[in-house]
């Protein structure tokens, strides 16, 4: 059987990287390479992948929201995430949206190919490394302390957005919400984070790793 593959990723060389690696072998097949995380989510409703290749940092919705969504509307498609980030609290929110997965971007050829064969037989791949500092993550900080989760998935859509200097009528449109309404989610985002102004609200996303800006 041959594994369908969707890579998601903003980075052209990577993504071309990914795709001659995965082309390179005998059970698998890319299916598409989208550029941010609102076109993983389409592409995954209608192309049906058995497993995406998703990166974290990425422009509109980031690789975290695009896993919880694509999980959430198509739970058979497996994700595994790609990042530069190595943190436990990066991982920690992949796997809670539902990633089979977390590798390194500067992890070898050979775990990118061993975990997407492990993702699409249902298990999980993580690195030794990567699981300690996970488990240390969980025993001294439970996920009611993680701001982020004060929020909704479409506060945080939004949220990211805003960091990434969209306007509201620019959100609205995106999203396919009214301006007011979008008004009223970035209200109600700084009186649950107890966020006075904007520019600390932008601050707070760059800071929780919400947008790819670097």
């Amino acid at each position: 059987m041959t594994i369908r593959v969707l890579i998601a990723d903003d980075h052209g060389v990577v993504a071309e990287g990914l795709r001659n690696l995965i082309e390179a072998q005998t059970d698998m097949k890319v299916i598409a390479l989208v550029e941010d995380g609102r076109e993983a989510v389409r592409r995954a409703m209608e192309s049906s992948p058995d497993v995406v290749l998703m990166d974290i940092g990425m422009p509109v919705l980031n690789g975290t929201e695009a896993t919880r969504i694509i999980r959430e509307r198509r739970p058979q498609t497996r994700v595994i995430m790609l990042s530069a980030y190595t943190d436990p609290v990066h991982v920690y929110r992949a796997l809670q949206a539902g990633a089979s997965g977390y590798i390194a971007k500067k992890s070898i050829a050979k775990e990118v190919v061993e975990a997407i064969r492990k993702a699409h037989e249902g298990r999980q791949h993580l690195g030794g490394q990567l699981t300690e500092s996970l488990i240390d993550h969980v025993v001294h900080k439970a996920a009611s302390d993680e701001p982020l989760q004060r929020l909704s998935s479409r506060e945080r859509q939004v949220l990211q957005m805003l960091a990434e200097g969209n306007s509201i009528a620019k959100i609205a449109g995106t999203l396919s919400l009214s301006p007011k309404t979008v008004e009223t989610y970035r209200a109600r985002m700084m009186e649950k984070l107890g966020i006075r102004d904007f520019a600390n609200l932008v601050r707070f996303a760059i800071q929780q790793g919400v947008t790819p800006l670097e």
